[in-house]
């Protein structure tokens, strides 16, 4: 195995006051020496659809009628081995009692991205890790998560974590990527199901990955795994 791992992160619904009931974090990562080629094959899937190179997918441009280029690429995603995700998932923030733990909303953020990529860090591999560009504050809160996932590891030099990195979505096929799956397990946790094609993603992924996506699956699950946080067990197995 190459010694550099690459990790593309997205989140949805990560605002406090925006109205909507759950949250959801997702990483998608392989070997970085892997990085061309998928990306090489994603910019390929866009090409059969016709869309241009500089066409970005995403989950809000999924329509009951524009669904086809998702569902080849989420059959991708599962039949390459070089792919792994893991997702976080926060059934409901209108429970956060933050005042109780003594934090903001944006220290639990970050409690809840460390959550979401510890267990996929190995001391043994170098890692750098990417996050889609949100907004003006991003490159503050990146320096504190690259600290705090660091600091836990002993990793004080940033040897092992070397980057955390803001990057624009349009430019990042994984991040693309990233963003279809976090968005069907939003969708999912929100209950929402008024967008056929939409449905239809979320179908397939339940079918590629044998999983209902309402439960977490095994920790040492590699593929696709899924941890559903509960806000009254802190201390429950991440």
């Amino acid at each position: 195995m190459d010694d550099y791992i690459n990790i593309y992160c997205d989140e949805s619904c990560h605002l406090e006051h925006d109205h909507q009931k759950a949250m959801t974090l997702g990483a998608i990562w392989c070997e970085k020496k892997k990085i061309k080629e998928i990306t090489r094959r994603l910019i390929e899937f866009k090409g059969k659809y016709g869309l241009r190179h500089e066409s970005e997918i995403k989950w809000s441009k999924i329509s009951s009628n524009h669904y086809q280029p998702y569902l080849d690429i989420i059959d991708y995603f599962f039949d390459d081995d070089d792919l792994h995700f893991r997702g976080l998932i926060i059934p409901d923030k209108s429970i956060l009692n933050h005042q109780k733990f003594n934090q903001t909303h944006d220290e639990w953020y970050y409690k809840m991205f460390f959550r979401l990529l510890t267990p996929i860090i190995d001391p043994n591999y170098k890692y750098n890790i990417f996050l889609d560009y949100k907004d003006i504050q991003g490159a503050e809160r990146i320096t504190k998560l690259h600290d705090v996932l660091c600091n836990n590891m002993y990793d004080f030099n940033h040897s092992i974590i070397e980057s955390i990195q803001l990057v624009k979505s349009h430019h990042v096929e994984l991040i693309q990527l990233t963003d279809i799956i976090v968005g069907a397990l939003s969708y999912n946790a929100r209950d929402l199901n008024t967008n056929a094609g939409k449905n239809k993603i979320i179908e397939r992924i339940k079918q590629r990955s044998g999983y209902s996506l309402t439960r977490s699956t095994l920790y040492r699950e590699s593929k696709f795994n899924i941890f559903i946080w509960d806000p009254e067990n802190e201390d429950h197995n991440a």
